[in-house]
């Protein structure tokens, strides 16, 4: 397992994941798939504002889908 900050890439176990959490690390397995994110991850604004835009569309598509379903 990994914690990853930035280019800053550092080994870890679990006794030490909960300190580089803390430090804002990101935990990755050995793959490179993201295992935890630290508490005060945020993420850009425009991502946010395209999410919501796409989660108001799903939205209206499933409404109509089971408006469709249910005739």
């Amino acid at each position: 397992m990994q914690a990853v900050k930035g280019n800053k890439v550092y080994k870890v176990n679990e006794t030490s994941k909960k300190a580089y959490l803390a430090q804002g690390y990101e935990i990755q397995d050995d793959k490179g798939n993201v295992l935890e994110v630290p508490a005060d991850k945020s993420v850009p604004y425009a991502d946010y504002q395209r999410m919501l835009e796409e989660n108001k569309k799903l939205k209206a598509e499933i409404a109509k889908l089971k408006k469709a379903d249910k005739q």
